[in-house]
């Protein structure tokens, strides 16, 4: 009875396992484009189907999708826009203005009869000469657009780390369900073997309370595992930003994401040279140096040029149309503005110090992940092959064990320590795979290389 019960929760798991055997993936839509929108219904929730995508299509649907990848290309359009607000100082500003007016004694007294008058003035303003103001906020606001152009490359970089990082997460949930629910089937195998053992009276009682205790305990495993492997799922549903009725799995299969070609060194220096951290932390400093330029140049002289040119013309006076103009140059020179403008230029030199600073602990940081994950590549390649032949062995060992209690000269122990040491050495070989593969993303993030 008991074994029968343990049958039927098997085949209840056996339902829950993804099917590994998909090749083909189904088109995936993407996020609803209203970012306020949210369900109110209960089926609106429900998961509809589940989707086995590729880690491809998981890296294109997170481009598509991200918010905060919306989020900072958005915020480049603004700089470009604040830029195209600097750069239109070099030009001049022009305006017009007009008015028609009436004029006349009153109401209660019509001494004289009312007189219309057309008045109007073009206007023109040029800053002539700024003390390097203009083209420090124009230069200022350039390595601002570079800045967040190397903040979208940045964020690109992150969102395809944790993208991978969660898709081998998933990977590792399911194949941990896939070892768990052979490790049950192993034990149903025990068991088996157990009960009829003792049903021809060379087996004892004991025997199977051991290998009934082992199948719950894998039953258990498995449960978790599920468990486990549908978190992973909605982890990363929710990272790609997908529909609220949809569900994904891993359709690839776990194995070595690639070979790192490069040594050491050359990968340090080429992670200097790529990064977009270190480049952002000089055009910060850049934008420092044009602040306190723009600070500075207060305290020098600013000439503007000033046109006008306008027409009067009243009707009915009999007096055609008269105009006038005007031309000047504006001059003008802060004398003392109580140390303000020399305050702003040291707070700005300050800033520029920091950023030297961040950048020396930016390089260094830089190296230290290229050196840490490096490392973490070749240990984990050799755990690869090592955990590859203990798989072979615990095999054979399982067999040996199983023949050795089938011929009675073996005990259930020794049957459950080697199926256990089968299940770890699976657990060790899918670890070492995919504990590889993240640190080859966090190797090419660090060296910014796909």
């Amino acid at each position: 009875m008991l074994f029968k019960m343990h049958s039927t929760w098997i085949g209840i798991f056996i339902a829950l396992i993804p099917n590994f055997a998909i090749a083909e993936t189904l088109p995936i839509p993407n996020s609803n484009p209203n970012p306020l929108l949210f369900p109110t219904r209960p089926e609106e929730v429900k998961i509809q189907e589940n989707v086995p995508i590729t880690l491809i299509q998981a890296l294109e649907l997170a481009q598509r999708n991200n918010q905060e990848l919306q989020v900072v290309k958005l915020e480049l359009e603004r700089s470009r826009s604040a830029l195209k607000e600097a750069q239109s100082a070099l030009f001049p500003s022009l305006g017009v203005n007009g008015s028609v007016t009436n004029n006349g004694d009153g109401f209660l007294n019509n001494s004289s009869s009312p007189s219309t008058s057309f008045n109007s003035q073009a206007q023109l303003s040029y800053n002539l000469y700024t003390s390097g103001n203009r083209e420090a906020s124009i230069r200022a606001a350039e390595e601002q657009l570079r800045i967040d152009e190397l903040d979208v490359e940045n964020r690109l970089l992150e969102i395809r780390l944790n993208v991978s990082t969660e898709y081998y997460d998933l990977q590792q949930a399911d194949e941990q369900v896939r070892i768990n629910q052979s490790s049950v089937e192993n034990s149903q195998a025990s068991l088996r073997d157990a009960q009829a053992r003792q049903q021809a009276g060379v087996g004892t009682r004991f025997d199977v309370l051991q290998t009934q205790v082992n199948l719950a305990n894998s039953l258990q495993n498995l449960t978790n595992s599920i468990s486990q492997q549908q978190i992973a799922r909605r982890r990363l549903a929710t990272r790609l930003s997908l529909p609220q009725s949809i569900n994904i799995s891993a359709a690839d299969p776990v194995e070595l994401a690639g070979l790192w070609q490069q040594p050491l060194e050359e990968t340090i220096i080429q992670a200097f040279q790529n990064r977009p951290e270190l480049q952002q932390v000089l055009a910060q400093r850049n934008i420092s140096e044009q602040q306190r330029r723009q600070a500075l140049s207060q305290l020098g002289p600013q000439i503007s040029l000033n046109a006008s040119y306008s027409l009067l013309d009243r009707y009915n006076d009999s007096v055609s149309v008269s105009d006038g103009y005007s031309l000047g140059l504006q001059a003008s020179l802060n004398l003392f503005d109580g140390g303000a403008a020399r305050a702003r230029a040291a707070q700005s030199k300050a800033n520029i110090a920091i950023a030297e600073t961040q950048f020396s602990s930016q390089r260094n940081q830089i190296r230290f992940d290229v050196e840490q994950y490096y490392l973490q590549l070749q240990s984990n390649l050799d755990n690869v092959q090592t955990s590859s032949v203990a798989i072979n062995q615990a095999k054979e060992a399982l067999s040996i064990a199983r023949l050795r209690f089938q011929a009675g000269v073996g005990t259930q122990t020794e049957v459950i320590s080697a199926e256990n040491d089968l299940t770890i050495a699976e657990g060790n070989r899918v670890t070492a795979i995919l504990n590889y593969n993240r640190a080859l993303a966090n190797l090419q993030r660090s060296s910014n290389q796909k």
